[in-house]
C-alpha cells in the first residue's frame, strides 16, 4: 500500500553535499594576525558543525537509518516505528522531542507544505486518522519507517499515496 522507496544511493550523497555546501555558505572568513593562525585553528570547529541547523542534523541521522527494520514501538538501531525514528534522529541531534505521533502533532509548530525545511516532521492521515510521521530531507522527499515487514526508507512526498495523505509539517518549537 505504501509507495516504492527512492534509491538511497542517490539521496545520501546529494543530502550530505547539500548540507555541506549550505553549511559553508554561512561562514565568513576570519582574518588572522601573523603568527595566530595555528593557535586559532586548533580551537575552531569544522565549518559544517557551525552552521548545520538542528533539523539538518536530525535529517542526516535519519537518512543513516535507511535499511534498519521497522519495529512497532522501536526507537533505536534495532528497529524503528515512524515516531521512534523521528524521536531517535532528534535525540542524536541534541534535542528531545515527544515519542508518539499524537504528542509530536501537539508539540510541533505547524508548517505549511510550501514552507517545509530539512528536518521538519511530516504528518500523514493513514486509514482515516493522523497516524504516520516522516522526516523531511528536502527536494520533496522524506525518510520514514513505513510499516511492519518493511525497513526505514526514503519516499517521495509527491507520490500519489503520500500527496493525498499529507496533513502538514511541524517544526520543533
Amino acid at each position: 500500500m505504501l509507495s516504492r522507496p527512492a534509491s538511497i544511493a542517490g539521496i545520501v550523497p546529494a543530502l550530505v553535499t547539500a548540507l555541506m555546501f549550505s553549511a559553508c555558505a554561512g561562514q565568513r572568513p576570519v582574518e588572522e594576525a601573523p603568527g595566530q593562525a595555528g593557535a586559532r585553528a586548533a580551537h575552531r570547529p569544522a565549518p559544517a558543525q557551525l552552521t548545520r541547523t538542528l533539523g539538518e542534523q536530525a535529517a542526516v541521522v535519519a537518512v543513516r537509518q535507511v535499511g534498519v527494520p521497522y519495529r512497532y514501538g522501536g526507537s533505536g538501531r534495532g528497529g524503528f516505528d515512524c515516531s521512534g525514528l523521528v524521536y531517535y534522529a532528534y535525540a542524536q541531534a541534541g534535542r528531545q522531542v515527544p515519542r508518539t505521533t499524537a504528542s509530536l502533532w501537539k508539540a510541533m509548530r505547524p508548517v505549511g507544505e510550501r514552507d517545509l525545511q530539512v528536518g521538519d516532521v511530516l504528518f500523514f492521515n493513514i486509514a482515516g486518522k493522523m497516524s504516520h510521521v516522516g522526516l523531511y530531507i528536502g527536494q520533496r522527499r522524506f525518510v520514514h519507517a513505513p510499516s511492519s515487514g518493511r525497513e526505514v526508507t526514503i519516499a517521495e512526498l509527491d507520490a500519489e499515496f503520500y500527496r493525498r495523505a499529507f496533513l502538514r509539517g511541524g517544526r520543533p518549537r
